[in-house]
């Protein structure tokens, strides 16, 4: 959804984001990827530490077997230590892959949500936002993450969720009802998504408050102030006071805008430590992709630090001409309002692609479920302890055993984004696919 800028009543202090004067007075001076990404990062976090859990799974053929859907000849191992760093290169488990465990970052919240807030709540803290607005599915992963977020730092949510009310409250639905404020929007209206925060946005800011999108925000810091925000903080009185008027930020449908960048960017230079992937090493990256912010996030920041990695995404929700799209958007955006004190020949390339896009291997409807994919998931879950979603971890996990199997040296790392609370929504709808699941399948 593209954001119109709505203008704000804040003054800003006169240092930029990076600790310059004000863009007529930035120096000339262009930074390298590396001294770029360590200002870029130089900010407060949503997330206390970038660290993530790296696992390894090992992938062998089996005799075929009864049930576990796409995976009946193949079963799975999981190494929860496995050597990293140099000692990748001694350890020899033949066809296997890695997998980045940020599913494992929150309780509630989906790892590649977490990431995409990452560097926007410090942002909308400082900018003395009371109340954000935003919107999603039913079963919208990208509205529980906001409302717990909100509700985690003082500030309200209102979650603008397409369709009913389902008869009966479970999954991300669930979460989003207890920790925010929910408001279920027809269909017809929804496809008006721009009009409809707009307008719902303006009720919640009354008469007395003022509206804002996420890029005011962005633009302002990365043109006006410090990374600190000190300063910032200062010219807003505190949420708790009684002569503070309300103020509201729209953040887009799954923070698919260039900030929640940000996030991927701090996973990519915490990866990419000697101790664990390093710089060396060429790695193919899988991703699933909702909107492809995330994919796009990693392969951005790759290029940025001259990492010899690949980024496979999965595309679940659009065509292949929707999603390159939407790469070109986020990365001229984030180039706009990130990127002026960046050596752009690190760049270079970008703007022909940096993201393999590749199909689902089992075309569907996005959102439904094929028959065998419960089965898969289950088989996942016992012979490794890791959960993962028909919807959009499962096809991940397919792509990454399908690489590896066909290519042991492919060095294939998954990103596992999340997606645990989408199950219980799901065994809502296809109560046939999940009735069956007390069929245990053998290791």
């Amino acid at each position: 959804m593209k954001l119109h800028c709505v203008p704000t009543k804040t003054a800003f202090s006169s240092f930029n984001k990076i600790g310059f004067h004000s863009a007529q007075a930035r120096p000339s001076v262009k930074l390298s990827g590396e001294k770029f990404m360590s200002k870029l990062l130089d900010r407060r976090w949503t997330l206390l530490s970038p660290d993530t859990k790296v696992h390894q799974i090992t992938v062998s053929s089996t005799r075929r077997q009864k049930g576990g859907g796409s995976f009946c000849n193949v079963s799975f191992l999981n190494n929860k230590q496995p050597h990293l760093g140099n000692m990748m290169f001694e350890d020899n488990r033949g066809s296997s892959f890695y997998i980045v465990r940020d599913d494992l970052l929150h309780p509630v919240i989906n790892g590649n949500k977490a990431r995409k807030l990452d560097g926007l709540f410090p942002l909308i803290e400082d900018h003395g936002v009371t109340d954000v607005v935003t919107c999603g599915g039913c079963q919208s992963a990208h509205a529980a993450a906001v409302a717990v977020s909100c509700a985690e730092r003082g500030l309200k949510s209102h979650l603008l969720l397409r369709g009913e009310k389902p008869e009966i409250l479970t999954g991300y639905n669930l979460v989003s009802t207890i920790y925010g404020n929910v408001t279920y929007v027809p269909r017809s209206f929804y496809a008006h998504r721009e009009k409809m925060l707009q307008t719902h946005a303006s009720t919640v800011a009354g008469n007395s408050g003022n509206v804002v999108y996420c890029n005011d925000i962005i633009d302002a810091s990365t043109t006006s102030q410090t990374f600190k925000c000190s300063d910032f903080v200062q010219m807003d009185a505190p949420r708790d006071t009684k002569s503070h008027s309300t103020k509201v930020v729209i953040v887009n449908e799954g923070a698919g805008d260039a900030v929640a960048l940000l996030g991927m960017f701090r996973l990519v230079d915490y990866l990419s430590q000697d101790h664990l992937l390093g710089r060396k090493r060429a790695f193919n990256f899988v991703v699933d992709s909702g909107t492809g912010t995330t994919a796009v996030g990693l392969g951005l920041g790759a290029l940025c630090l001259g990492l010899p990695w690949k980024i496979t995404a999965v595309m679940l929700a659009d065509t292949i001409d929707a999603y390159r799209e939407q790469e070109r958007r986020l990365i001229s955006e984030f180039k706009r309002q990130f990127c002026s004190l960046l050596d752009t020949d690190k760049l270079n390339g970008s703007d022909d692609g940096i993201v393999h896009w590749v199909d689902h291997s089992h075309w569907r409807k996005f959102g439904n479920v094929l028959e065998g994919e419960i089965d898969a998931c289950q088989q996942i879950a016992q012979q490794t302890g890791i959960l993962v979603d028909p919807i959009y971890t499962l096809a991940a996990w397919e792509m990454a055993t399908e690489i590896t199997r066909a290519h042991e040296d492919s060095n294939v790392v998954m990103l596992h984004t999340g997606g645990t609370l989408g199950m219980f929504g799901l065994a809502q709808r296809y109560k046939s696919y999940f009735g069956m699941l007390h069929n245990v399948i053998k290791s």
